[in-house]
């Protein structure tokens, strides 16, 4: 059967799962996330038959491995990945800037993965997981937009959201500041930036498991208290700062040999751009995906993640996000006053 067949029939058809883990990572999953195979089986059925009786799916990806990053995020707890998963896909819908058309080949994708905004290094830390480096100081705020810059980090999120192995073992963040001013921060308003930090942690069924930042110039440290506002206290508690990367607690042989490591930047460039090859139709198949609008208030439209369910706990808290915004406002004027 032809690749683009076989991957087609993942919107219409559930496929006989053949579990791809080493015993090490399954392991982990039972442990972390109470996933056995008895587990998986059922709440893979359970799921299945929800989506086919939900009206409110017009198609959606029927494959187990699209279905498990949801489940196992939220520790198989069946009806908690159902609400993620129909919020994922009216986002997707919704706010296409960030969602569509996730095309590594499109030529402004490509001079920001060549410049070294966000790719993955080929090597894993001692805990099997993945490190996603960012570098937005490389970002040119006159040139590219925030569209450009949300759809890029679209590609890689979806790209390693495809591997097993990283949807139990979660993924590691290592980000450089250098370079970051004003420019960048006005890319995106105050509410943009509340709906992509709260929708980066609820709505993409991705494991954070440690966030590293370096180079944060002290100019924009008030955009950052504003993000931290917004994240999990959970999430707070992995991310840890540093003036210059020497003093990371990070393995630097996971790093490009600019930081310390030993591979040159750019042939992790072009070793990440191989593996966004390789998962480049099963990305673009997303686009597919869709859920009858109608059905929804404009709110849930919007982005608005706890319209979907009454009073979920879907953030830091009100206050937090109220203050943070409070503040975020006064910084701003201050610089137009500056």
């Amino acid at each position: 059967m032809a690749r683009k067949e076989l991957m087609v029939r993942c919107l219409t058809e559930a496929d006989d799962y053949k579990c791809p883990l080493s015993e090490e990572t399954q392991g982990i999953a039972e442990e972390e996330l109470r996933e056995t195979k008895s587990a998986r089986s059922q709440a893979l059925s359970a799921i299945r038959n929800w989506m086919q009786q939900n009206p409110k799916f017009k198609a959606v990806r029927m494959d187990a491995n699209f279905l498990l990053r949801f489940l196992r995020t939220k520790k198989f707890s069946v009806p908690m990945a159902q609400e993620a998963m129909e919020r994922y896909v009216l986002l997707r819908q919704s706010w296409g800037i960030a969602f569509n058309q996730l095309d590594y080949k499109l030529p402004v994708m490509m001079e920001l993965i060549d410049l070294g905004y966000i790719f993955v290094s080929p090597f894993k830390d001692k805990g099997g997981r993945r490190v996603i480096i960012y570098r937005p100081g490389v970002f040119d705020p006159y040139k590219y937009t925030n569209q450009d810059m949300c759809r890029v980090m679209g590609i890689c999120y979806e790209t390693l959201m495809e591997d097993e192995e990283s949807q139990v073992r979660g993924l590691v963040h290592f980000a450089d500041g250098s370079g970051v001013s004003f420019p960048h921060l006005t890319l995106f308003t105050p509410k943009e930036a509340v709906r992509i930090v709260k929708n980066g942690e609820r709505t993409i069924p991705m494991r954070h498991k440690e966030i590293y930042g370096v180079n944060v110039h002290p100019t924009i440290k008030f955009a950052l208290d504003f993000g931290m506002a917004l994240i999990s206290e959970k999430i707070r508690k992995r991310v840890r700062l540093y003036t210059s990367p020497t003093e990371v607690e990070i393995d630097k042989s996971l790093l490009p040999q600019e930081y310390g490591g030993v591979m040159p930047m750019r042939e992790m460039i072009e070793l990440w751009k191989e593996e966004l090859a390789m998962k480049r139709d099963i990305l673009l198949l997303g686009d597919k995906m869709a859920v009858r609008l109608e059905m929804y208030s404009e709110a849930a439209r919007e982005g608005a993640i706890s319209v979907l369910r009454a009073g979920a706990n879907t953030c830091a808290g009100t206050d937090a996000v109220g203050d943070a915004m409070r503040g975020l406002t006064g910084n701003f004027r201050k610089l137009e006053v500056d």
